[in-house]
């Protein structure tokens, strides 16, 4: 069964912890990112745990290897579940982060192309001429970050379905870009509907505005999950 994260990508930690708690047990899981850390650092992070809660610390760690390794190591150490590291920064990079993390219970994602992204949008940042495949892309990166020892991937819900033909089975997908049909896309060009992305394949659907800014969270986080298993169901067998 997909499981829901839901990204705190809110720009204090009261407010964010508010939420947490006013979401309860429906809540479990949570994503604290680049605004979030900046401003509160690894405290916000210990908030969450001793509410129970589950981390994914999404950093998009993206440097020299050697310093990749050792913000890999110190995240470790905060006892989240989930970190993620910029697939285009290389095997070296990607590899050295994969060592760090050995032996911790800490799972590394490896970001392809970020969902703000279109065709256009990348050509033009990788400096091509000619017309770049996003999908093709995805799957190039997906498998450097696989051969590094990576244990996932994140990547829009337009790419699941080809990562997971491309990929083994124990692969880890993670799909940011989760938005009920009638919700504006915002910054995200590559989004999908929770139905469509646990069809596609996805173990973990962030979800954020959806929920964070909804007149009613946990109504919305309530719904959310309800379209997962509902789309879970349509997966079965007769």
């Amino acid at each position: 069964m997909a499981e829901i994260i839901v990204a705190l990508d809110l720009p204090e930690g009261g407010e964010a912890l508010e939420l947490v708690d006013r979401l309860g047990p429906l809540g479990g899981f949570y994503k604290v990112g680049l605004e979030l850390f900046t401003r509160e650092g690894p405290p916000i992070v210990r908030a969450l745990r001793e509410r129970g809660k589950r981390v994914f610390l999404d950093l998009k760690l993206h440097d020299i290897p050697n310093t990749v390794a050792a913000a890999v190591r110190a995240a470790t150490r905060l006892d989240v579940e989930l970190l993620t590291v910029h697939a285009v920064g290389g095997a070296a990079m990607m590899e050295g982060a994969a060592r760090a993390a050995r032996g911790s219970g800490m799972r590394l994602l490896g970001v392809t192309v970020l969902t703000s992204l279109d065709a256009g949008a990348l050509r033009d940042s990788w400096g091509r001429r000619d017309a770049v495949q996003v999908e093709e892309e995805v799957v190039r990166l997906g498998r450097d970050a696989r051969r590094a020892g990576l244990h996932g991937l994140v990547a829009s819900p337009r790419e699941a379905r080809s990562l997971r033909g491309a990929l083994d089975e124990e692969t880890l997908l993670v799909i940011p870009g989760i938005r009920p049909p009638d919700m504006d896309h915002h910054d995200q060009t590559r989004v999908a509907t929770p139905e469509v992305a646990v069809e596609a394949g996805a173990d973990y659907l962030v979800v954020g505005r959806a929920v964070t800014r909804a007149p009613d969270p946990r109504r919305a986080l309530d719904t959310m999950v309800e379209q997962v298993h509902v789309a879970h169901g349509r997966g079965q067998a007769p």
